[in-house]
């Protein structure tokens, strides 16, 4: 599975973006699907996932109400919609193909990252 994720870029505060993670390969519709992101002199950080039939989804707590995270594997496509955006929100955002879990480790296949920059 190869992935790419883009729409990243600059946002006021309180504004929204959609990112979207487009994917190649036949193993896409059977994986799970992640969001992790990665701000300056951070660790990256598990931000949502969704199961490979969209059923089930986990968002991490900072985000949760805020974040939603949806598929379209006739697209071979994973979106991640972020509303209400916070300064704190700016990151590196990266998807990732692998099991349905929090931990990045269960993740096989990673894109390259996307940059969201929330400003004041």
């Amino acid at each position: 599975v190869q992935l790419q994720a883009y729409g990243g870029g600059l946002v006021q505060a309180g504004g929204s973006l959609r990112l979207s993670c487009a994917a190649s390969g036949r193993a896409f519709s059977t994986s799970a699907v992640g969001w992790f992101r990665q701000a300056p002199g951070k660790e990256r950080e598990f931000v949502a996932t969704i199961s490979s039939h969209g059923h089930r989804k986990d968002y991490e707590d900072s985000v949760k109400g805020r974040f939603t995270i949806s598929r379209d594997n006739a697209k071979n496509t994973v979106y991640l919609q972020m509303n209400s955006l916070k300064l704190e929100d700016t990151a590196v955002y990266y998807c990732a193909a692998g099991s349905y879990d929090r931990r990045s480790s269960r993740y096989l296949y990673w894109g390259q990252g996307t940059l969201l920059t929330v400003s004041s």
